[in-house]
């Protein structure tokens, strides 16, 4: 487990970088994705992957939150670049693999896992978008009182 959480973590920062994000918030990209990556692999081994899918989003989204309020910078930075190891990918190639090689059977069951594990993605985002941003306030870095404007 602990190699695949080391490859969700330089996949993360992999993508943070192809997707623009800033050098300095790097190491904030991957340690969210490496997070989420190692819930969904310690829940998949009891329960289903739409239910560890939606455990992993949830700390995914909250980390993200957390970061994002600490470093004054957009969620998106984060979000999309942590959520990239739990995307179903894999689950949609077989889905268009199986579809083309006429096993409908097995396309259909590809398909709706994938479709439920993307679902359940969509519902983590919501329910911890859905919390107020007063919450996550606490976690924001202190004011300097001397030197800061936005202090006074």
């Amino acid at each position: 487990m602990l190699i695949s959480v080391a490859a969700a973590v330089g996949g993360t920062v992999s993508f943070s970088l192809l997707f623009g994000v800033p050098t300095k918030y790097y190491p904030y990209c991957g340690l969210i994705g490496g997070a989420g990556w190692a819930v969904y692999s310690i829940l998949i081994q009891s329960s289903t992957a739409p239910g560890a899918a939606l455990f992993a989003t949830i700390v995914v989204i909250l980390l993200s939150r957390l970061f994002a309020v600490r470093e004054r910078c957009p969620v998106t930075i984060f979000l999309i670049s942590g959520l990239f190891p739990l995307v179903p990918g894999a689950g949609v190639y077989w889905t268009a693999y199986y579809i083309v090689t006429n096993e409908l059977d097995k396309a259909s069951q590809t398909g709706y896992m994938a479709l439920k594990v993307a679902v359940a993605i969509v519902l983590g985002i919501v329910f911890v978008f859905e919390l107020p941003q007063g919450i996550f306030r606490v976690f924001s870095k202190k004011e300097e009182k001397q030197g800061n404007p936005r202090s006074r």
